[in-house]
């Protein structure tokens, strides 16, 4: 069978000692995009746009110091601990989506009490181009060749040839297109329910659908921490469970709390 093979260089261009690589590109580009869909919902909703002047840079770097250090801790903590001030070298790789979450919910929470604004609307609203974020992360993982599947013989397995010349499940793919669905998930919710309602429920939504597909795939991905668990599941789905058990909790919150009439 004839599998499809990925290749590509991981760096667009490199210019002395700069460079631009495709996951950069992805993910300060999907930050971006993230900002113009927030803004245009504070502008919708009659919230302040200019308050969202230093949230796009102030979540970037939550997101990026939060997933830094969970990865550090969870994922490789014998050689972190034993070498912590190469936990601030970003720059060689390792971020765990899990602390990029904790990391911006810790940003979110300052901003809203800043701008004087409900944390749990700022949490709902931005739970859209979240998804937007978690899904462009992935398609830079797929072209840095990261993050990979286990071997696979399916018709559409992928062969990582930076990496071996075994197809493989492009798990990358799988993560970054099911987000896109939860995103259009998330946005016919905004849209189609009450003010009220939907402040309630889309966080609940996100963590649940969103941690839910992280823990499903785990189960197609090679081992990425250092170690193993004496359970039958990776350190991914262990961080996953806490999500998806709030966020279920909070579904069947925001519907006992709202009456039918006004959802």
């Amino acid at each position: 069978m004839q599998y499809f093979t990925w290749n590509i260089d991981p760096t667009i261009f490199k210019f002395s000692f700069l460079q631009l690589r495709w996951y950069g590109l992805f993910f300060v580009g999907s930050f971006v995009l993230g900002y113009f869909i927030i803004k245009k919902i504070f502008i919708t909703e009659g919230k302040n746009p200019k308050s969202l002047d230093d949230l796009l840079l102030y979540t970037l770097l939550g997101a990026i110091a939060g997933a830094r250090v969970v990865h550090c801790l969870f994922y490789e903590p014998n050689y972190y601990l034993s070498h912590p001030i190469e936990i601030l070298y970003v720059w060689k790789g390792g971020l765990a989506s899990h602390g990029g979450m904790l990391g911006v919910l810790l940003v979110f929470y300052i901003y809203a009490k800043k701008h004087n604004i409900s944390y749990m609307w700022l949490l709902s609203r931005m739970s859209i181009p979240g998804t937007i974020v978690a899904s462009s992360v992935r398609f830079g993982n797929f072209f840095n060749s990261e993050i990979l599947g286990k071997e696979s013989h399916l018709p559409w397995a992928v062969i990582f040839e930076r990496v071996d010349n075994i197809p493989r499940h492009p798990v990358q793919l799988y993560e970054a297109f099911s987000y896109l669905i939860i995103a259009l998930i998330l946005w016919i919710i905004y849209k189609k329910t009450s003010y009220k309602f939907s402040t309630k429920l889309l966080p609940g939504v996100f963590a649940t659908l969103l941690f839910s597909v992280r823990f499903l795939l785990e189960f197609v991905k090679t081992k990425q921490a250092t170690y193993s668990l004496d359970i039958p599941l990776t350190v991914g789905q262990m961080l996953s469970l806490p999500f998806i058990l709030l966020g279920v909790a909070w579904i069947i919150w925001a519907f006992k709390t709202t009456p039918k009439e006004e959802r």
